[in-house]
């Protein structure tokens, strides 16, 4: 007994002080105790920065759907089936309305929804650091949109318009010849502009924002410019990549809402492995029949040209040898399992453009949707539900078009490393921009060349 009461008496005092300290835990703070502060206020660290926001409400409320009086007896999974359904309809007629009036048309719409992304991007960040009052946020965001635009499609004015401005805008042709070094002084004003604009109170969000506005900038301005791109390389090369991830998303949608059963990731909850799995192979076969049946067509498969006699770009060229049917012999190895089934196949014909969209298809199905699940964890980061409300039933610009900016790389990519070779239009205009005495070296050299090469005759160089 003597034994248990020595025992107590020796208790260790952090063993005896743990009820103590609960107590103190619940107790009440001291008058000289801050409170925490609330979610609608900014939280300052030590040297009197402010802290990134703890965002308990969403900064961008849920779009709200008006149902119209004909669906309002249907379940509400059915009113969004119909209403989706039906804005999808009128999204690929548009679609196609543009393809019908050309590359032109095309690169103005592109334009118009990379700035309608970035616009959604930068409201999020406006919209969670809006109890801030950061100076001069949204002006200079737009400032270093039109940089990097004139920057980037700089090159393109130049390559396709150059020879024109040179002869007939001599006023603007400065512009072009010059646009790397203006729009490096430009971005540079822009930089300026923001350290000027720098507040003791506001550094982390302010170089939090300016973190923002450039990965924006990185993320539409780079991707729109490669899409614009593959306009003017040939219709099809962007009716392929494009419309792929189109026909993935629809199809994984209609799988997943007549079949899904299996959750397909955490971050997208209405994202099935059923979904998944029917988009995938509908996606491909539809990329290997779009290749075929637009092949025929010059409109499709030739790229933009710009003719200065009618001052309009034209779709006229001899179809290359991707577009027509070859015949490829069938490797023994595989020749033999045809066998078994009946079949004695020794070659087979197809055209090399089915093999590309088979790939490209096929990226579109299994890897874009990653840039879909990218945005869905972005969104519910900073707990919104769609990055606007510009379709009914879709969201904003971005919910669209998330998966597309990934496509768009590959695309870039894999045309540069296996399909792309030297523009003649560009060489041309890079010619015509040279010294006359240039020029006429670089004519006697090419003579030299065809005459050497079995091209052309003596004759024909000196006639």
């Amino acid at each position: 007994m003597s034994e248990l009461r020595q025992r107590v008496v020796d208790k260790p005092p952090e063993e005896a002080t743990d009820d103590q300290q609960a107590e103190t835990d619940t107790a009440e703070p001291s008058a000289s105790t801050d409170p925490e502060p609330k979610s609608s206020e900014r939280t300052e660290g030590t040297d009197g920065d402010s802290l990134l926001p703890d965002i308990q409400e969403p900064p961008i409320q849920p779009q709200k759907t008006n149902v119209p009086f004909f669906l309002k007896s249907l379940p509400q999974r059915w009113q969004n089936w119909v209403i989706r359904g039906s804005v999808s309809i009128l999204l690929l007629l548009s679609f196609l309305v543009l393809l019908y009036l050309g590359p032109v048309a095309l690169v103005f719409v592109v334009l118009l929804i990379e700035m309608m992304c970035f616009k959604e991007i930068i409201n999020i960040g406006y919209a969670v650091y809006r109890s801030q009052d950061l100076p001069w946020f949204r002006t200079m965001s737009w400032y270093f949109l039109l940089c990097a635009n004139y920057f980037v499609y700089g090159r393109s004015l130049k390559d396709y318009f150059g020879i024109v401005l040179k002869r007939e805008l001599e006023f603007l042709y400065p512009f072009i010849e010059y646009y790397k070094f203006i729009s490096f002084w430009l971005y540079t004003l822009g930089f300026i502009m923001f350290v000027l604009s720098l507040r003791k109170t506001h550094y982390l969000v302010q170089f939090t924002m300016f973190g923002w506005t450039h990965v924006a900038l990185l993320i539409v301005v780079s991707q729109s410019n490669i899409i614009c791109h593959s306009i003017f390389g040939g219709l099809i090369w962007f009716l392929i990549s494009t419309s792929s991830v189109i026909c993935n998303d629809i199809m994984a949608y209609l799988f997943g809402f007549f079949f899904g059963r299996t959750r397909l990731i955490k971050l997208s909850p209405k994202k099935t492995w059923e979904g998944f799995i029917g988009a995938l192979f509908s996606t491909v076969l539809y990329g290997i029949l779009l290749a075929k049946y637009l092949a025929p067509y010059k409109m499709f498969t030739c790229p933009a040209e710009y003719d200065e006699d009618t001052m309009s770009f034209t779709l006229d060229c001899e179809p290359s040898s991707t577009f027509q049917y070859q015949e490829y012999m069938i490797p023994e190895l595989i020749q033999h399992p045809l066998s078994w089934v009946g079949l004695t196949w020794t070659s087979i014909e197809f055209m090399p453009i089915q093999l590309h969209a088979f790939v490209l298809s096929l990226f579109a199905s299994v890897i874009a949707p990653f840039s879909g699940f990218f945005a869905s964890g972005f969104k519910r980061a900073y707990k919104i539900k769609d990055f606007g409300d510009v379709f009914p039933g879709h969201g904003g610009i971005m919910d669209r078009f998330d998966c597309q900016l990934m496509m768009a790389s590959f695309h870039y990519v894999y045309m540069a490393t296996f399909i792309r070779t030297a523009n003649p239009q560009h060489l041309l205009q890079k010619v015509f921009q040279l010294p006359a005495e240039s020029q006429v070296f670089i004519y006697n050299e090419l003579g030299k060349s065809l005459v050497l090469d079995g091209y052309l005759n003596q004759t024909a160089i000196e006639g």
